[in-house]
């Protein structure tokens, strides 16, 4: 496979230095949070309060570590005018290590996730000490923005009479537009993956299992200085069709196809980037799928540009029919786009399944585009994932691991054997 569009590379280390610009992480907080007001401001809100962590990471750049997701122990206020403000488990410490936001922070109150008894009337609580802010802002009477949140925090919020809207549409407008110094750190992010796949090569044998090729991922981008593995899916032989989307303990053969997707974050930025291989040499059915599924990704790319829609790309796909299966509810993510950034499902989205959308794609989204091909005989399957950048007259692919062929491992006259 060889795209119409050149490949990028990342500009900057992973390190600050006195005499190498580098990523300007002060440009990266202050951009992140003027587009996410400007974004509250055209909703028409007075305020969005955040609890997705990736939002509060937009609008504050601050983080806590992921032992903290999903809990709703933390949120903060984007407002439409003024300084954002944080609720955070560890105001002591954000108050040193964030002294952009050190007097805009306080500690949270939360049920966290109904562990503490209704009973107790926690969430009347939180609700006072939100409504108390935006009073403090001038905005309680105005519509109030909220992306997620547990359902008895919700219910009080109305009954403090605050008027209470989907808050996550803004959010989403806001991070759509990737910034440079995020473009750069999104690339850097996919520079790690394109190491760990070459240790992935070397370790593709008979006998290695489908497990200890997700520790190997996970060692090196953690070394490389991944803040977060999310998933790692390694799928061998004939456990990749149907597409499995997990790892378990098969053991690798000889003759299995082995794909896997790396799913990690560096400072925040994600990755979603599949590669495919083979223990020793190829049959012609797999071949056949991986050339096949290749050409898929590559007529996407090629019509990425400026203008083009969600739906101008999903249309060179085929039918679910075409690659076997019933209908586009069974094959959707098997031919599939997805935005990259904070979050690993960002706008836009690429899939035949919902089409309609009206989304056009703008120069600087970031997203990734995915292809699903088994082999006829049953012996596997091939999964090419790119990601790309939208330029000014096309695209560039930011994912540089080799996948213009099907990559032989493991074995005497393969191209990798150690």
């Amino acid at each position: 496979m060889k795209y119409n569009r050149p490949h990028a590379t990342a500009t900057w280390g992973t390190m600050a230095k006195d005499w190498e610009r580098g990523i300007d992480y002060d440009r990266l907080i202050r951009e992140r949070f003027e587009r996410a007001q400007a974004a509250v401001k055209a909703a028409g809100l007075g305020a969005v309060v955040c609890f997705n962590f990736d939002n509060i990471r937009y609008v504050t750049g601050t983080h806590i570590g992921e032992w903290a997701r999903d809990k709703f122990d933390r949120y903060a206020i984007c407002p439409a005018d003024g300084r954002p403000f944080l609720w955070d488990p560890a105001p002591p410490a954000k108050r040193l290590n964030s002294p952009f936001i050190a007097d805009r922070v306080a500690a949270p109150i939360s049920t966290m996730q109904g562990a503490l008894p209704p009973a107790m009337r926690v969430q009347d609580d939180f609700a006072r000490q939100i409504k108390r802010m935006l009073v403090e802002y001038g905005v309680a009477n105005q519509p109030i923005g909220v992306d997620l949140l547990d359902l008895p925090m919700l219910r009080a919020l109305e009954a403090e009479g605050l008027e209470v809207v989907d808050g996550q549409q803004a959010m989403l407008d806001a991070r759509e537009i990737k910034t440079r110094d995020e473009i750069e750190l999104l690339k850097l992010a996919a520079a790690m993956v394109d190491a760990t796949y070459v240790d992935i090569a070397k370790a593709i044998r008979p006998g290695t299992r489908e497990n200890e090729l997700v520790a190997i991922a996970h060692d090196r981008l953690f070394r490389l200085g991944s803040e977060r593995v999310e998933c790692v899916n390694s799928v061998a032989g004939p456990r990749g069709k149907p597409h499995s989307h997990t790892f378990s303990d098969r053991i690798i053969q000889p003759g299995d196809m082995v794909f896997l997707d790396i799913m990690h974050s560096y400072n925040g930025y994600r990755t979603c980037y599949y590669r495919t291989f083979i223990c020793g040499l190829p049959n012609k059915h797999q071949i056949e799928a991986y050339e096949t599924c290749s050409k898929w990704v590559s007529a996407a790319i090629d019509v990425i540009k400026p203008g083009a829609t969600v739906d101008d790309v999903a249309a060179v796909w085929p039918s679910a029919q075409e690659f076997g299966y019933a209908d586009e509810e069974e094959a959707f993510l098997l031919q599939y786009g997805h935005g990259i950034g904070l979050s690993l499902w960002e706008r836009p989205i690429l899939t035949k399944r919902f089409r309609g959308q009206q989304t056009v794609l703008k120069e600087g989204m970031v997203f990734a585009v995915e292809c699903w091909k088994g082999a006829e005989d049953g012996s596997g399957a091939a999964r090419i994932e790119e990601e790309v950048v939208v330029t000014a007259d096309g695209c560039e692919v930011i994912t540089n691991f080799p996948s213009d062929r099907l990559i032989s491992c493991g074995l005497p006259g393969c191209d990798v054997f150690f």
